[in-house]
């Protein structure tokens, strides 16, 4: 790290730790007062208790072995020793109207991710350093609070066990798929005003604001692991071709514009837009409650879509000129020079609905919801189409083992309303179904010290898989644990991409 990224580091931690521990400390006072006075008010009603503040985390040691980099060692990735440790360390600070929360995430990757990025780069994108980093404040009567939270926070809506269509005020980290089981792990932590009521013991009322966006994180590099390819590298060549497809029908003499034309569109990069202003603020609302045995849920959100549109811009404009004017090269070459990669992410209403309830020995889950984005047509491939989403899911013991399963499916609204060109739909080529199957099996052996796990991960229309064994073994506050990973499917999904990278994890770790 450089040294101006070290006084960066030094400089945000120290003001993240005095935001935290100030809270229910003693009054720091200049004695303006006689030696030896007290206030009578003082003395009658006792000095307020001291803050209780705690300290709590976890280190661990992992190795990643990655068995296709000695099979092709010529194209092996770099080696992963920098997650080779991680800390988790969280401070806490609680009074009787106050508590506030400082967790840190220590790796290699967040220590250089903040020595490396601009003040206004970490105010809109959340460093991997902070967990969480917030204050909670309670008011009013004990049986009907209000609390309000503001800082870094992760907050889960709906009811789902895994990713449901509710569950939108953060993002997700897709830059390491070795720890995608853990969803709270991978949430990113946001910017946030959260406040919440509860005017009765069984009914709850939540409204957020984030000031700022963050999409979700992916590996940015080509030649890292997780690359996702699917949105870089892969859809920039599907966009490309579908342009050049589009002007194959210009007549031989303007091949020498076309070859320039596509030279010029070949040499673009995708680039993720930038997401600070008020332009990108979010806000939500959220009410809960408990009707005859069945939790149920219902909220609104405004906000962004976390993953990008990609397109062209420009195409249009110049297939429109290229088929009214298939020989006039100075317009076609002008409408070329407006040629540039188009990022976007979408703004969208959701309106959604949850339920939750036990049945027969069953802990079952549904979410459903509606979102609206601003192509209320169908015809505007810059934006996603309008779509409905559900998830239905439960958890059962059963013989000793415990089952979780779960369903989510995505449905586009007004498909085929674009001509189905990757230059200038950002859907073109994606089914308009998209169905994930989520199973977990696990089973604890040897009075719940040692467990077994088996998670699949299974996309219907991509044939797309992710299949993910572990063994963990815990003895007090260490735990030892041997997992893998297993990629598979058709290529080109978002999962059977990463083909080529299964891998086998130990790691050991202390919890304090």
């Amino acid at each position: 790290m450089s040294r101006p990224g070290i006084r960066r580091l030094a400089s945000f931690l120290a003001f993240a730790l005095f935001l935290c521990f100030p809270l229910g400390a003693q009054d720091f006072g200049f004695g303006f007062g006689e030696e030896g006075e007290e206030s009578s008010e003082a003395s009658q009603a006792g000095s307020a208790p001291p803050p209780a503040v705690h300290i709590s985390g976890k280190v661990s040691a992992a190795f990643e072995l990655y068995p296709n980099d000695f099979s092709s060692p010529e194209t092996a990735k770099a080696s992963d020793l920098g997650k080779l440790f991680r800390g988790d360390l969280n401070f806490g600070a609680s009074a009787s109207n106050a508590e506030a929360a400082l967790n840190f995430r220590l790796s290699a990757a967040s220590l250089w991710d903040i020595g490396s990025r601009s003040s206004n780069d970490l105010l809109y994108n959340t460093p991997r350093l902070i967990d969480e980093a917030y204050l909670r404040a309670f008011f009013g009567p004990a049986f009907s609070p209000v609390t309000v939270e503001a800082g870094f926070r992760k907050l889960t809506w709906g009811r789902a066990d895994s990713l449901g269509p509710l569950d939108v005020t953060n993002p997700l980290d897709y830059s390491d798929l070795t720890r995608i089981t853990d969803t709270l792990d991978r949430k990113i932590a946001r910017p946030m005003l959260h406040v919440s009521w509860t005017p009765r013991a069984f009914s709850k009322l939540e409204a957020v604001f984030m000031p700022a966006f963050q999409g979700h994180r992916y590996e940015l590099e080509e030649t890292g692991r997780w690359y996702p390819r699917v949105i870089g590298v892969d859809r920039r060549n599907d966009m490309l071709t579908g342009l050049g497809g589009a002007l194959g029908g210009l007549p031989p003499q303007m091949a020498v514009p076309l070859a320039g034309i596509m030279g010029k569109a070949a040499g673009m990069s995708i680039e993720l837009p930038a997401t600070g202003g008020l332009e990108y603020a979010q806000a939500g609302l959220r009410f809960t409650t408990l009707l005859g045995g069945a939790d149920l849920g219902a909220q609104y959100y405004y906000g962004n879509l976390f993953r990008p549109a990609f397109t062209i811009g420009g195409a249009g404009k110049l297939l429109k000129a290229a088929a009214e004017s298939p020989l006039d090269s100075d317009r076609i070459t002008a409408a070329a020079g407006e040629l540039g990669l188009h990022t976007a992410y979408n703004r969208y209403h959701q309106a959604g609905l949850d339920y939750a309830q036990v049945l027969a020995g069953f802990n079952v889950r549904a979410e459903f919801a509606a979102h609206i984005t601003e192509d209320l047509g169908g015809d505007d491939g810059e934006v996603y189409n309008p779509s409905l989403a559900w998830s239905f899911g439960f958890d059962r013991d059963l013989l000793g083992f415990t089952l979780n399963l779960q369903v989510n499916e995505s449905i586009r609204l007004m498909d085929g309303q674009v001509n189905g060109n990757p230059a200038l739909d950002t859907e073109a080529g994606m089914a308009s179904t998209a169905t994930t199957f989520t199973a977990q099996i696990s089973r604890k052996f040897l009075r719940d010290k040692l467990e077994l796990k088996f998670t699949h991960i299974w996309n219907i229309e991509a044939m797309d898989i992710y299949y993910i064994p572990s063994l963990t073994y815990t003895a007090g506050d260490l735990s030892t644990e041997i997992s893998g990973g297993v990629f598979g499917g058709k290529r080109g999904g978002e999962f059977s991409q990463y083909r080529e990278m299964g891998f086998v994890r130990t790691a050991l770790t202390y919890s304090f």
